[in-house]
Order: C-alpha cells, then sequence, then structure tokens
C-alpha cells in the first residue's frame, strides 16, 4: 500500500516540475530581448514576434488582411441590419438570420487569424484545436440550411420559415461543438493520473488534426452538392442564390483540399515543418474573404431589390377599367321622350326658350339612386303636363314667366299663361 503511494506521489512530481518547466521556458522566452528582430520593439514577448518581424512578412501581411476582414464584417453586419426594414420580399427577409449569422461566424475566423500568426502556447494552441473547426461549422452549416431551403422551394414551391432553418442550422453547428469539446478533453488531458498537462495541446501531430475535422468536410461536400436542384428554378433570382453557394462551397473546397496536403503531407516533404502556422493562417483568412465576397456581399446587395420576376399582368387585360358599369349608367345621356317629364317647377323664370340640359358638374351629381321614370311629382304643373303630353304629343305647353317690369302693359304674362290653359 505504501509502495502504491509512493508511485502515485511520485507521478504527480514529475508532472507539478514539467509544468514548472514549461513555465520557466515561457517566462524565459518573454525576458528574452536581446534576440528581437526588426521591426519588434525590446519589451514584447518572443511568442509575438510574427506579427512585428520585418524579416519575414507572412504575419505583418496575414495580420494586416484579417484586420480589414474584421473591420469589413462589422461594417456589413451593420449594413445588413439597417436595410432590414426596406425588405420588401419576405422570402428574402427569412434569410437575413442566417446571413447574420454567417457573418458573426465570419468575424470570429478572422480573429482565429491571430493565433496562428502568434507562436505556440497553452490558450492559442487550445484556441487552434477547439474553435478551427467549429467556426468552420458554423459558416458551413447557415450555406447548408440555405441551400436546403431552395432545394425545397424549387421541388414544393414554399420552404420552411425562417426560424427553422436558423434551428437546423444550430443543431448542424452544435455537432461540432460536440466533435471539439470531446476531442480537446482527451487531447489535454493526461492518460496517467487524469491532470491536464499544458504542453500536450500544443503537441497535436497534423494528422490528428485533421482526422479530427471529418464532421466540417462532410459539411463542405454538402455545401457543394446541395445548391444544384435550384440551379434549375424558374425564378432568376433563387438560380443566383444556388450559383453563390455553390461557388462559395467550390472555392471552399479548393482551399480546404490545398491546406490539407500542405499540412499534411507537403511540408514535410519539402523540410520545412516551420511552414505548418502559415498554411493553417492563410487557409483561415482566404476562407473568410471567400464567405464575404462569393456569398455575403452579392445576397446583401440583392436584399432590398424588388423580385424581377413577379408576374406582370398580361397585355391585353385590363386590370383597372377607366369606366365601370355604374359609371357608364350615369354618364349616359337621358331619354328625350322623358323630358316632359321633368319639367321645372319654377313660379317665376325669365321669357327664355328652353335649353338643353347641360351635363352635371360632378359625376355623381344627377344621381339619386332612383330611375327617372319612376320618380314622383306631387305638384299640379306635372299632372296637367302629363294629361296634356298624353292627349297631345305635339303641342308644348307654356311655360310661366314673371309679370311684365312694363308699367303700361295690361296683363301679366303670368294671367296670360293661366287663359291659354283655360283655353
Amino acid at each position: 500500500m505504501q509502495y502504491k503511494q509512493h508511485v502515485k506521489y511520485g507521478l504527480r512530481a514529475r508532472v507539478i516540475a514539467s509544468v514548472r518547466a514549461f513555465r520557466q521556458k515561457i517566462c524565459s522566452e518573454a525576458m528574452d530581448t536581446t534576440t528581437a528582430p526588426k521591426g519588434c520593439g525590446s519589451t514584447i514577448s518572443s511568442i509575438y514576434y510574427n506579427l512585428c518581424d520585418l524579416t519575414i512578412l507572412w504575419g505583418v501581411v496575414v495580420e494586416a488582411i484579417a484586420a480589414t476582414g474584421v473591420v469589413t464584417s462589422i461594417v456589413l453586419f451593420l449594413i445588413l441590419m439597417a436595410s432590414l426594414p426596406f425588405v420588401t420580399d419576405k422570402k428574402r427577409k427569412g434569410m437575413v438570420a442566417l446571413q447574420a449569422s454567417i457573418l458573426v461566424f465570419t468575424l470570429g475566423l478572422f480573429g482565429l487569424t491571430f493565433a496562428f500568426v502568434v507562436g505556440q502556447y497553452t490558450t492559442s494552441c487550445a484556441a487552434r484545436s477547439f474553435l478551427f473547426g467549429v467556426l468552420f461549422s458554423g459558416c458551413l452549416a447557415c450555406l447548408v440550411m440555405h441551400g436546403l431551403w431552395l432545394a425545397l422551394l424549387q421541388r414544393r414551391g414554399r420552404g420552411p420559415r425562417s426560424w427553422m432553418l436558423w434551428l437546423g442550422a444550430l443543431g448542424l453547428w452544435l455537432v461540432e461543438v460536440i466533435i471539439n469539446t470531446e476531442w480537446l478533453v482527451i487531447t489535454v488531458r493526461s492518460p496517467a493520473i487524469g491532470v491536464i498537462s499544458p504542453d500536450l495541446s500544443c503537441s497535436i501531430a497534423n494528422e490528428d488534426f485533421v482526422l479530427a475535422l471529418i464532421y466540417v468536410m462532410v459539411l463542405v461536400l454538402a455545401v457543394v452538392l446541395i445548391p444544384f436542384p435550384s440551379l434549375t428554378h424558374k425564378h432568376k433570382q433563387w438560380r443566383r442564390d444556388g450559383a453563390f453557394i455553390l461557388v462559395t462551397g467550390l472555392f471552399t473546397l479548393a482551399i480546404w483540399v490545398a491546406w490539407i496536403v500542405m499540412y499534411v503531407y507537403g511540408n514535410r516533404v519539402a523540410g520545412s515543418p516551420s511552414w505548418d502556422d502559415p498554411t493553417l493562417a492563410v487557409a483561415v483568412v482566404s476562407n473568410a474573404w471567400v464567405f464575404l465576397f462569393f456569398y455575403t456581399i452579392p445576397e446583401i446587395c440583392l436584399l432590398t431589390q424588388e423580385n424581377p420576376d413577379q408576374e406582370q399582368p398580361h397585355d391585353g387585360e385590363n386590370v383597372y377599367p377607366a369606366k365601370s358599369l355604374v359609371y357608364d349608367t350615369i354618364q349616359k345621356e337621358p331619354d328625350p321622350t322623358q323630358q316632359n317629364v321633368f319639367m321645372e317647377n319654377k313660379a317665376f323664370s325669365m321669357d327664355e326658350p328652353p335649353t338643353e340640359p347641360t351635363k352635371p358638374a360632378a359625376i355623381y351629381g344627377a344621381y339619386n339612386g332612383q330611375l327617372r321614370s319612376c320618380v314622383y311629382q306631387p305638384t299640379e304643373l306635372a299632372l296637367i303636363a302629363k294629361g296634356l303630353t298624353m292627349m297631345d304629343q305635339g303641342r308644348m305647353i307654356p311655360r310661366a314667366t314673371a309679370p311684365s317690369l312694363n308699367p303700361g302693359s295690361g296683363r301679366s304674362s303670368l294671367s296670360h299663361s293661366r287663359e291659354s290653359l283655360a283655353s
């Protein structure tokens, strides 16, 4: 029993000693200021030399491109949110959640580039192992769900709701999160006594790093294959969306094939294992720009445009007729045979010849809701006029006139009209 405890304490002492040696190594590198390269200050730690070393320009160039990508991603995200109230197409508006998620993951990829530029230590190695697959799977999952929506739209005429697409992308992304979490816990934990060793996360073989990304490779293949059905869509705008996803997937596939070949085989054949970090850094930053150039920017440009394939009315159809049946009836001239029914009930009027009725100024001015032949005129003059019209159609009914203003006149025009009626 005492022998087992002695062995246990001895293994623990060895692990503690290795941890202390590793910390002393890091501190000694940080305090080493005599070999600072050109462009770096004397107070900068050696693990950050790639960010400022002017003798090897790959770190400075990649850093500048990544910083530009960070700013571009933030600006595009703000533009996407600002253009949201002006989106008129509901189908495109449903894709905004996926596009915003891609911008967030792309911003993370640009930030992850700095972890490959700086030197290897505990935090940077853990970030590389965990975030590489997680961030790429987030972007690819959103592209897969967008392509799936286009395929369903081509087959059924309508796609799932936007919240269902976002939940589907979230589910695909969480699979990679679980895989990377388990893999990271296994690789950084010492199998002897179950304590965490800080140098194991930086001593992962290149083949193991690539094998841990098999699920992400499956998503890359899905992005390439799933938009093909949408390329035959009858609407041009959805064919363009499918083309954007396909081009993005093809470029992503080419970048992944290139960096895997260089990372696993090419650098060792060339005898330059120090190129591993530049290979991964260039792959991350170039793929992030592919997501921006070939998918995000074109989608944002088409977000506020109207649907050009919206059905237009045929040339022979009159969608908005100038006149309806009621309007034509109202504008119609009254029947000349019924003019006698509508006599002017004016006791005092000027001796002028009857004039033709003029059209009403307003469209509905002469319309009272009843037919003119059915209007009841409860006046004696109307009854007399109706009786005389039936007896003699050719005889005109005299009009009542006002008394003459001439003082020498013996009779008024009114008494003259009454005598005429009496006779």
